[in-house]
Formats: structure tokens, sequence, C-alpha cells
């Protein structure tokens, strides 16, 4: 197995860096400040839509959103819907193992990997491969590297389930375990996805919230050919073959170490901006004297997301607040009135999008995504 080297000065300085945000982020999701679900949720799904996006699985955040409540976006075709909602189970099985022990092994790892390929029993859903496989670079079709021997791979999978996620720092190890993993590509197909998992799951032994406030799945969705590229020079074209000098490896973490740095100060701008636009909404909705509980629908049009009575109700039921679809129904339809929320179609597939003036707000926070790729390693 690939392992990591010791972190030099640079290196150490930026893993510090990347824990003090960290603890913040943290501390601000213990806090429990209301719009913090919204921020949750919106989060995960950026998740999702980065990981499954580097596997030519395409959908926009708001469609994401959709699915993790079991609509059906009429623009996303039936496969990738099965497949985004295959990924989501995953990583919900995830967030749920993070709130206990948890044990890494062969048994866990083929129903995750059931739960991310059923939509396509062709992939094998659940078992390991038994021939050779291939990752071949699309723009040349030279193959780029070359997995475990089949025959090895049960073997491989069981040493590598064993030490995966025991070092003593959980962001290094669950970084080196994506490594391992990908290279090692013990199934048909579903390898990258199912080491991004894996990898969220070694972040949970930092904290409950860490899977998705320490994901770097959408940082790696806006580097895609970065991370190929950082995989193919530290796998060295064939696992067989491979020198496993933890040297070699090095490359990989500092790649991890930006990812993860680019993603925590993505995000604490976020919780910053979040903070003041959510303030906006409320005074908004006072203004309005609109009932309370309406706040879950505006928190979530301040992201720009589209508000459905499903997921209404969704994030009233996670806030503790459940409500009938007919209480939902005039909610929305009150927010509308008082022009904070654009109704759109008809009453059965009614959605909603937020105002100019929820807009407004949310511009004036500064609630955007400015992404500044940072590369801390930089001569």
């Amino acid at each position: 197995m690939f392992t990591a080297p010791a972190l030099d000065a640079e290196e150490l300085a930026v893993r510090a860096e990347i824990e003090a945000i960290g603890d913040r982020l943290r501390i601000h999701a213990r806090t429990g400040n209301r719009w913090t679900g919204a921020l949750r949720r919106s989060t995960l799904a950026r998740n999702v839509q980065g990981s499954n996006s580097i596997e030519g699985i395409f959908a926009s955040v708001d469609e994401v959103g959709a699915i993790a409540v079991g609509e059906s976006p009429s623009s996303v075709d039936e496969e990738t819907e099965k497949a985004l909602a295959g990924y989501q189970l995953a990583m919900t099985y995830v967030l749920q193992l993070a709130k206990g022990d948890f044990e890494l092994d062969a048994s866990l790892i083929r129903s995750l990997h059931f739960m991310v390929a059923s939509y396509d029993l062709t992939k094998w859903p659940g078992r390991f491969r038994t021939g050779a496989v291939y990752v071949v670079q699309e723009s040349t079709g030279d193959i780029a590297y070359e997995g475990a021997r089949g025959d090895d791979v049960a073997a491989l999978v069981a040493t590598f389930a064993a030490g995966a996620l025991s070092g003593a720092d959980p962001l290094i190890s669950a970084a080196m375990a994506h490594l391992n993993f990908v290279l090692i590509h013990p199934f048909k197909d579903g390898n990258g996805r199912m080491a991004r998992i894996i990898q969220s799951l070694g972040l949970a032994r930092l904290s409950e919230s860490a899977p998705i406030f320490m994901g770097i799945e959408e940082y790696l969705g806006r580097r895609t050919q970065a991370y190929y590229d950082v995989l193919a020079k530290v796998g060295q074209g064939d696992w067989s073959t491979a020198d496993f000098d933890p040297e070699l490896a090095r490359p990989w973490i500092r790649f991890m170490l930006s990812a993860h740095l680019n993603q925590a100060l993505e995000l604490a701008q976020r919780v910053a901006a979040a903070g003041e636009a959510a303030q906006a909404v409320e005074d908004l909705a006072a203004e309005a004297a609109l009932p309370e509980r309406t706040l879950e629908a505006l928190y979530s049009a301040m992201f720009g997301n589209t508000v459905t009575r499903a997921r209404y109700m969704a994030a009233l039921e996670e806030a503790g607040g459940a409500i009938s679809e007919q209480t939902a129904s005039r909610d929305l339809g009150a927010l509308a009135a008082a022009g904070l929320l654009v109704a759109h179609g008809d009453k059965r597939g009614r959605r909603y999008t937020p105002s100019e003036v929820v807009k407004a707000a949310s511009r004036k926070a500064g609630l955007g995504y400015r992404w500044r790729d940072t590369d801390p390693f930089e001569k």
C-alpha cells in the first residue's frame, strides 16, 4: 500500500491552517444557528454534484437537492437520477455511521458500492471485479493506468480495510485511503466515487459534521484534470509494478492539503455571508408578519435553491417541526404573496424561486461562490 510521508514544515503549516478553519466551522455547526440546516443541505448537494461530475454524471446543485427528497426533475434522465440517488444513499449511510463507532471492512465496502452502482447491474454492484481494469485517457484513448490484478483484489481490499483509516491524523489517513482505493480499483466501475465516499467516512473521525463541512468533492469537481494528473503521477501506470516509497505519495498529499484548504476557505466565506443574509431575510419575514417556520424556505432560497412543498416540508421535519401538505402550500403561497418567493408552474408541479428582494439580500451579504484556488505550495 502507499503510505504518507512525514509532513514537512510547509505541509504542517498548511495542515494547521486547515485545522484552525475546521475548528471554527465545527464550532459554528454546533451552535445551531437556524440557517445551519440550509447550509448543510446546500453543501452536501454541492459535494454530491462535484463527486459525480468527475465521472461524467452531470446535474445541477438544484437538481441534486430535488432528488435528495424524492423528486424527479424532468431535466434529469432516469439513469442519472438513479445514480445520484444511489450516491446520496451511500453518503447518508456514511453520515449515520459518523454518529457512532464503525469498522471499515470488505462487507461495508461492498454494501456501499451496491448503493452507488445498483442502478446498472452490468457494473457488478457489490461485487469485486475478477479481470483486468484500465483507466483510459479520454482525449487520446491511451491507457493511463492499470489497476491491481483481478486475482489479488480480494486480498488487497482486506489489507486496505484493516489499516486504511487507522492513522493518527484522520485527514491524512482519509486522503491516503482515497489514493489506495482508487489505485487498487477493485470494482468494474464506480471506484472514484467509492474512494471519495470512503474518504468522507475517514473524515468522520474528526467530527460528525466533518464529512460534509470538510469534504473536498466540490473542489475536485472544479479541478478534475489536476486530480487525474496527480493520480496518474503517483500511480506510476500500473499497481503491480508501482514503487510504494512514501516520498512518491507527497504530490498527492500536497494536492489533498491544497484541496482541503481551498474548500475550507470557501466554506468559511459562505458561513460568514450566510449569517448576514439570514438576518436580512429574517427581517423581511418579520416585516411581512409571516410565521417563523417560513424562514426554512427563505434560508434555502437565499442560497439560490428552488423551493418546493416537498423540500420545504423535509427541511422543517429535519428541524423538528413537521407540518401538513396543506399548511406547507399555504406558507409558500404567503411567501409569494409577500414578494419573497416567485411561483412557477401549476399546483401539482409548483415550485418557487427567490425573488429579487431575496437575491439582493444574498448579493449584499456576499453569498456567492468565489473560488480563489490558492496554491499554498507555490514557490
